[in-house]
C-alpha cells in the first residue's frame, strides 16, 4: 500500500529506484523532506507492506510526543525498500528499511558497494503469513505439501519434472474443495512472497522424496524447483494487502496470501485456512507452532542516528515496551511481541549501536 505520507518531492527518486537504477544518486536537495541544504527534516523509512502499518503508527506517536515532524513511511515491499536503502548514504536515500524477512547477503553487499555501512538490524516482532479466503467460503486445511503441489510450476514426474496441470484444489488432494486454484498474493519484491516461498513452497517440496533427495544433492536446483510459482494459479496483486482482502470478498473460492495483521483487522470479511491443522493466532505464531510464522525487522543506518532529526526517537519508540512490548499500542495493529529476552537483546543492540554482521546467504 502506498502511504499518504509520501511527499511529492520524493517522486523522482522513487521512479529511479523502481526502474532498478539504484546507482544513480538524486541531488540531496530533491530528496523527500529535505531542507534547502539537503538535510532531511524527518526520518524516512521504506519497505515491507507488512511492517508499514506498524511503522506508520510509531511515526504518529513519536511526532505527537516529541512535537517534531512525522517520519515518512513508504510501502515498497521488502526488496524494494532495501534496494532504495542500499542506494546510497546521503539524504536522498532512506534512513530505515522495513523488512518482513532478514536482509540477504547480496543486499548487504550492495549496501557496502554504495557506501552504506554500519547497519543496525533490529527485530521488532513476529507475524504470520496467512492463507485466507472469503468469510463465506469453505473451511479447509492445507498441508505444506498441498501448497507446493498447487502452486509449483513443475512437479516431479518419473525421473524428471512435468508441468503442473492441477486446476482445482480437489486435484491436489482428496477432501479439498473442488474450486479453482486461484491465489492472490504479493509480487516477487515482497518480503511476504519471500517468506511464503521459504516457509510454504520450500518446506512443502521437501516433503516429497524426489525433491528431498534433490535438496540433499543440489540445493540450488532444489531452490529453483521449489520456488518457481506458476502463473495463472498465482496472481500477483501488488503490495496492497488490503486490496487482496477486497478481492477475496468479490471472488468466490479464491484465496489470498498476506500478513496476519491484515487478517486480524479484516475478520469481518475473510477467514484463515488452517495450515497443517493449525490456525494462525497470536499464540501459535509466537510459539512457532503455526508453520508460516516469521520475524519482522527494521534496518537502520547508524551514521544517520545523530544526523536525521527525530530518527533516534523514532527507532527508540519502535522497540519500546509501550510500542512493541506485550500490551503495547502496536499489538492493536496485529504485531506479535518478541519474548522478553529477545526484546532485551534488541534494546541492547540499539543502546550499544552494534552493527550487524554480513549475512551468510
Amino acid at each position: 500500500m502506498r502511504t499518504l505520507l509520501t511527499l511529492a518531492a520524493s517522486a523522482a527518486v522513487l521512479m529511479v529506484a523502481a526502474c532498478g537504477d539504484s546507482g544513480d544518486k538524486a541531488p540531496a536537495a530533491k530528496s523527500g523532506g529535505a531542507t534547502s541544504g539537503g538535510q532531511r527534516s524527518a526520518p524516512w523509512a521504506a519497505g515491507s507492506s507488512t511492517v508499514f502499518p506498524f511503522a506508520s503508527r510509531v511515526a504518529e506517536n513519536t511526532s505527537r510526543t516529541s512535537g517534531g515532524a512525522a517520519a515518512k513511511i513508504e510501502s515498497l515491499g521488502t526488496g524494494g525498500g532495501i534496494k532504495l536503502f542500499c542506494g546510497g548514504a546521503g539524504p536522498a536515500f532512506p534512513d530505515i528499511a522495513n523488512a518482513s524477512r532478514p536482509m540477504k547477503k547480496s543486499e548487504f553487499e550492495q549496501c557496502a558497494a554504495n557506501g552504506v555501512t554500519d547497519i543496525i538490524e533490529l527485530k521488532v516482532g513476529y507475524d504470520g503469513v496467512v492463507v485466507a479466503t472469503a468469510k463465506s467460503g469453505a473451511d479447509f486445511d492445507l498441508s505444506l505439501e498441498n501448497l507446493y503441489r498447487a502452486l509449483a510450476a513443475d512437479l516431479p514426474s518419473g525421473s524428471g519434472f512435468a508441468a503442473n496441470t492441477a486446476a482445482r484444489w480437489s486435484d491436489v488432494a482428496a477432501g479439498l474443495p473442488a474450486t479453482r486454484i486461484q491465489v492472490y498474493g504479493p509480487p516477487p519484491t515482497s518480503g511476504t512472497r519471500d517468506a511464503f516461498v521459504e516457509l510454504a513452497m520450500d518446506a512443502g517440496a521437501a516433503k516429497i522424496p524426489a525433491l528431498k533427495a534433490l535438496k540433499d544433492s543440489n540445493e540450488d536446483e532444489f531452490k529453483k524447483r521449489a520456488g518457481t510459482i506458476r502463473t495463472g494459479a498465482w496472481i500477483d496483486a501488488g503490495e496492497n494487502d488490503n486490496a487482496i482482502v477486497g478481492t477475496l470478498t468479490k471472488t468466490p473460492g479464491a484465496v489470498g496470501v498476506f500478513g496476519y495483521s491484515f487478517l486480524d483487522n479484516s475478520r469481518d470479511q475473510v477467514k484463515a485456512v488452517s495450515i497443517g491443522g493449525v490456525q494462525p493466532s497470536i499464540a501459535t505464531i509466537a510459539d512457532g507452532s503455526y508453520p508460516l510464522s516469521r520475524s519482522l525487522f527494521i534496518y537502520v543506518k547508524k551514521s544517520n542516528l545523530d544526523v536525521t532529526p527525530g530518527l533516534k526517537a523514532f527507532v527508540t519508540d519502535f522497540i519500546s515496551d509501550a510500542a512493541s512490548g506485550r500490551g503495547g499500542y502496536l499489538q492493536d495493529r496485529g504485531l506479535i511481541a518478541l519474548t522478553e529476552p529477545e526484546r532485551a537483546a534488541q534494546k541492547k543492540t540499539l543502546a550499544d549501536l552494534t552493527a550487524m554482521t554480513a549475512p551468510t546467504k
